[in-house]
């Protein structure tokens, strides 16, 4: 492992002197590329280095130990010794998770889908709830949000909300997000105080560009329909609304949002896209034994990941056991405590080879 940092650590200082040569700064396209490979070995770097103060502090204490008579200094080295042999071992660890090989998806954008399930009209509130969180949360991050496709109740919530979120990193954050997430509180609705549990799923695919991907356009049919609004008012008098079909496993995508039915296309190719690559990627990993045991608990649709329950203001994931008394304050968007436990968990276990 040693020996693959300092080669990581003469790469990222050849990168610092090429990023300052006038004729590399004069070609942009490769300057760019410089500076990105650059950007993604320096928290590896930096941690190395952190490492390598430690261990020279360690070997400090050691002659210490071993040359020094002063029974005060004597104890003051080993204190220190303890204390830093902890530290070092912390340093390893965080630096074999930054060495894990990377999901190429990590940088993507990301494609969210959120559909209201058991529980009527509060799961629909709540799917607007986790929309609004997750928008927060993005807004926080400087990323940018955009409805797709919505559908929306007559009291305000969301049967199904389908937005894409861009920004750096996105996907690395949020790809443990996907399952059904349950929530227990009182509804507006309940006149006899009565705690009632809804539940919503929440589906989060990589964003995919047409290289990603090849479909045929043979394989897509295309309807187009006049949009309508909650109750079944008309929102538009022309056909804009699109529905795609992709004619060879039946998946169907609807987009309205748009006045614009060529706008109203383009959102739903995109949602297609994104679901045909998810069902690949899907596949791929049932045929890897290593891979697909990798994935359970962290992307199954079907399993329950997270309860919030409102009366205790508390909010647990199922998966690794964690929980927190901020629901408030996660429903506000303050996501990175449980996102930071969730990505530690699963680089553990990564690194387990579980």
């Amino acid at each position: 492992m040693f020996d693959k940092l300092k080669s990581v650590e003469k790469r990222y200082d050849d990168l610092n002197q090429l990023l300052s040569d006038p004729k590399v700064i004069s070609r942009q396209s490769e300057f760019q590329k410089y500076a990105k490979e650059q950007s993604d070995l320096a928290p590896i770097v930096h941690q190395f280095q952190a490492w390598q103060k430690i261990d020279r502090r360690l070997q400090e204490n050691q002659t210490i130990l071993n040359e020094e008579k002063d029974p005060e200094l004597l104890e003051m080295a080993r204190e220190d010794v303890a204390d830093l042999e902890i530290q070092k071992e912390e340093k390893v660890d965080t630096l074999k998770r930054l060495l894990l090989p990377k999901d190429p998806r990590d940088e993507k954008n990301v494609i969210v889908e959120i559909r209201a399930g058991a529980g009527g009209e509060e799961a629909a509130l709540f799917s607007s709830n986790l929309f609004r969180m997750y928008s927060r949360y993005a807004e926080e991050k400087k990323w940018n949000v955009e409805i797709l496709s919505s559908n929306l109740t007559g009291k305000g919530g969301f049967k199904e909300v389908i937005f894409n979120i861009s920004g750096k990193g996105v996907y690395s954050r949020l790809k443990y997000e996907g399952g059904t997430h349950r929530v227990q509180r009182v509804p507006d609705t309940e006149s006899q105080g009565r705690i009632h549990t809804s539940a919503v799923t929440v589906a989060v695919m990589p964003e995919v560009e047409e290289v990603d991907i090849n479909i045929n356009p043979a394989d897509i049919k295309v309807d187009v329909y006049r949009a309508s609004g909650p109750g079944g008012q008309s929102v538009n008098t022309t056909d804009s609304a699109v529905r795609l079909t992709y004619i060879p496993t039946g998946m169907i995508v609807t987009c309205q949002d748009e006045k614009s039915q060529h706008k109203n296309r383009e959102k739903a190719m995109k949602v297609l896209r994104a679901r045909l690559y998810d069902e690949e990627q899907k596949k791929q990993q049932e045929s890897m034994a290593d891979e697909r045991k990798q994935q359970v608990g962290s992307g199954d649709r079907s399993e329950r990941i997270r309860t919030y329950n409102y009366p205790q203001e508390r909010v647990t994931d199922h998966r690794i056991g964690l929980t927190l008394h901020k629901l408030s304050a996660m429903m506000e968007g303050n996501l990175d405590e449980m996102l930071d436990t969730l990505t530690l968990h699963f680089q553990t276990q990564a690194l387990k080879g579980e």
